[in-house]
């Protein structure tokens, strides 16, 4: 299967659905889920990877003149993995009272599936091993200081020219197995874990007891970027100017992103921002009469797309960001 993603790896590992059926749950609040492309760790902790730093040199030759040989630059770099868990207990008189048990459990754990959705969402933009060493390190770590240096990170941070501390940033990422993708722990089954604990005694807030439902959920999810010009970040939007009608051109700082990216074939480029910013995006293109922006149906959902990239939105991302220098 060429790149799949986490819904794609639960649907071909569970065979009975019960997995399956829960990404598909997280899929409809976390639209990363639709585009992330993961894959299996060669550690048991994480992945071990190899990052180009440089390209070899190449010769034009003269006859009876030799080439001297060369090597391109890597550098090895270990991502580790982060696991986030969840326990949800509902009481057995309640679950058994709707005649189906399994499914009645399954609705009243949403509330459980979308908190670990924030929570993965959120660490996939601000984790920082350095400061949460239990989580991973996210993607504002990484890129999280402007260069005008074409072979440095942070040559793919476009200045979006906010000087305050109320900013949020856009994100174009490019999935793929040779760019950025998720990974879970070597000999992991696709890194998330759904266990039915069964009726068990638990206690009430004041110390009573009563027999319920015990769900365990778990989630080992890291990231790792393999080629550090497929993700482009556009730092320092103003939130409150730009939602207001008055900030930056928006359309502008994302085409200077897509030209960054050095080829969208490589996975599948993808735009991430807040819902009160894509919002913005949509007026200020419609305020232009520009047609960069389209909404298409595709497998039954409308998909907002920026020159035929889609725009996916993430809450967790914040708008009180730092100013990126």
């Amino acid at each position: 299967m060429a790149n799949p993603t986490y819904l794609d790896f639960a649907n071909t590992l569970d065979p009975n659905d019960k997995v399956a059926t829960i990404i598909e749950l997280q899929n409809e609040t976390n639209e990363i889920l639709t585009d992330m492309v993961c894959k299996e760790g060669n550690l048991m902790t994480g992945h071990k990877t190899t990052v180009r730093t440089g390209l070899p040199s190449s010769t034009w030759r003269l006859l009876n003149y030799g080439v001297q040989p060369s090597k391109s630059q890597s550098t090895p770099v270990t991502d580790v993995t982060g696991m986030l868990e969840a326990y949800a207990e509902i009481d057995k008189e309640l679950a058994d009272l709707n005649g189906n048990a399994s499914a009645f459990r399954l609705t009243e754990d949403r509330a459980f599936l979308e908190s670990m959705n924030q929570e993965m969402a959120e660490t996939l933009f601000y984790g920082n091993v350095a400061v949460d060493p239990e989580k991973f390190t996210g993607l504002s770590a990484r890129y999280s200081e402007m260069s005008t240096d074409i072979d440095d990170i942070g040559y793919n941070i476009i200045d979006g020219g906010s000087a305050t501390a109320n900013n949020t940033s856009i994100w174009l990422i490019v999935w793929g197995d040779n760019t950025l993708h998720g990974i879970y722990p070597k000999g992991s089954v696709g890194g998330f874990k759904h266990q039915d604990l069964g009726e068990e005694t638990l206690t009430d807030a004041n110390g009573g007891l009563y027999q319920g439902y015990r769900t365990h959920y778990q989630w080992k999810i890291g990231l790792t970027v393999r080629d550090w010009r497929y993700a482009v970040r556009i730092a320092n939007i103003d939130w409150a100017t730009t939602i207001a009608g008055t900030g930056p051109d928006l359309v502008d700082l994302m085409i200077d992103a897509i030209e960054q990216i050095p080829n969208l074939n490589m996975g599948t480029p993808v735009f991430y921002m807040r819902r009160d910013i894509r919002t913005a995006l949509r007026k200020q293109i419609k305020d232009d009469g520009n047609v960069n922006l389209t909404v298409d149906t595709v497998a039954g959902k409308r998909v907002v797309s920026f020159d035929e990239i889609p725009v996916r939105r993430v809450d967790q991302l914040l708008s009180t960001e730092a100013v990126v220098s």
